[in-house]
């Protein structure tokens, strides 16, 4: 038994933990959890705990059902909402198959799979989301229409607000629990947040975000609201976008800084960056994984629409902040497209995988962008090469199909899952008469 596993148990015991759940995701980055006593802790370290797999969204087939949960003792943390006394605690798992390899359908052993890749070539890889979600009123019903907590906008200041309560309880959770945040404020739309996770390596941040999820549903709860990560909550708002800073550091350096180069940029960097671009279509059917996700991509307010770099462009898919004089190690590109509603694990392999591709094929990187892409033409747009982003999850699913990057990245198992459950998805979504085609259409037809 390794020194981290005699820590969990001795935690276990001395702060009366009586219930420790062992989470992981689903393909779709579904939190699943299941509880076992202190007593089977020692066991679950060795052996992990066998489940149904076939019962999980995309982890395996019928015929091939069993599959063991191996919890990481380095993912250990008390749960604040449990209570103090007979408390719980969470793991993080690695799913394995029986014979103790690793799931090729494990959400956590694609990005794992994903790092290595980088660690051979000498690069660990470094994100920071940051993290935007609307707060309603209960009760959250769409057919009772949605009401925010709030009609305040970007940066307000209320007074006597329940936004500032509710962020001041989540980040006071979030800390507890090891997760550092940097930045919290009240977002652009009504009821709309963000609190930004401080940087850390990929599968922490991963592991992160989906605490961060549960612990700001529980919070929610808590104040007698209700929080959602859907992606474009309501037709005439902002949608809640995840823009995620990526860097690459050779051990304490950072790859993509290079003193004296345009924006500070390395080599390595602009490489990465083309990676990016060019593979952005293909990438963002996991990105950007739902029908509702393209109402935010393809609605304003700052969301990107269009495959261009940019320095501190904010309409730009990709955007390069302002360089810090003295700060190096904080060089970073910032991808923009994430929703808050993507699959972290997933995400950060496809968007590490381009931008490795860019690196390995030595991809030149175009122009940077200054105009504001909204703005332009279509014309103008094609004259300056700038192209689309995917407008609907059905063209994502088609542009990801023959993806030869995705596929790899992915793997078999979860590539044939995301496309024939994002098919299922489409189909259900088209299939719809919705409000408008009823208000428009039905009198005067």
């Amino acid at each position: 038994m390794d020194r981290q596993q005699e820590f969990v148990l001795r935690t276990v015991e001395e702060r009366d933990i009586r219930f420790i759940r062992l989470w992981f995701t689903d393909v779709l980055g579904m939190l699943k959890s299941v509880a076992i006593a202190p007593a089977e802790l020692e066991s679950a370290f060795a052996e992990g705990i066998g489940f149904d797999g076939s019962s999980i969204e995309g982890l395996t087939r019928v015929y091939e059902a069993d599959m063991i949960a191996k919890p990481d003792p380095t993912t250990f943390q008390v749960l604040p909402w449990r209570g103090e006394r007979h408390g719980t605690a969470r793991m993080f798992c690695d799913i394995l198959t029986p014979d103790g390899e690793p799931s090729l359908a494990d959400s956590r052993n694609v990005l794992k799979r994903a790092l290595a890749k980088a660690s051979d070539k000498g690069f660990t890889f470094y994100t920071h989301p940051e993290v935007e979600f609307y707060l309603f009123n209960q009760p959250a019903h769409a057919e009772h229409g949605l009401v925010p907590v709030d009609q305040g906008g970007y940066f307000d200041h209320l007074a006597r607000g329940s936004t500032h309560d509710f962020r001041r309880a989540a980040i006071t959770m979030l800390e507890s629990m090891g997760i550092s945040v940097e930045f919290s404020h009240h977002e652009a739309g009504p009821g709309q947040n963000e609190i930004d996770l401080r940087y850390a390596d990929a599968l922490t941040t991963a592991d992160n975000l989906m605490t961060f999820r549960t612990v700001v549903k529980e919070v929610a709860l808590e104040q007698g609201v209700f929080a959602s990560f859907m992606p474009k909550p309501m037709a005439d708002q902002p949608g809640s976008g995840m823009h995620t800073h990526l860097s690459l550091f050779e051990g304490d350096r950072n790859a993509f800084h290079e003193p004296g180069a345009q924006f500070e940029l390395s080599k390595t960097a602009r490489q990465f960056i083309a990676g990016l671009l060019v593979h952005a279509a293909e990438i963002t059917a996991i990105t950007n994984q739902y029908v509702n996700s393209y109402k935010r991509l393809w609605g304003g307010a700052e969301a990107p629409s269009y495959v261009c770099w940019g320095h501190n462009n904010r309409s730009a898919l990709v955007r390069v902040p302002m360089y810090k004089p003295g700060k190096g190690n904080s060089s970073r590109v910032e991808y923009r497209a994430l929703d808050s509603a993507t699959n972290p694990y997933l995400a950060f392999a496809v968007m590490l995988a381009a931008g490795l591709k860019g690196i390995e094929e030595g991809y030149e990187l175009p122009e940077a962008t200054e105009d504001d892409v909204w703005e332009l033409t279509d014309a103008e747009r094609r004259a300056l090469g700038i192209k689309p982003l995917p407008q609907s999850l059905d063209e994502a699913i088609a542009v990801m199909e023959k993806s030869e990057l995705v596929a790899e990245t992915l793997g078999e198992h979860v590539f044939d899952f995301v496309l024939r459950n994002k098919r299922q998805e489409w189909d259900g979504y088209r299939a719809q008469v919705t409000p408008f085609e009823l208000k428009r259409f039905l009198q005067v037809l």
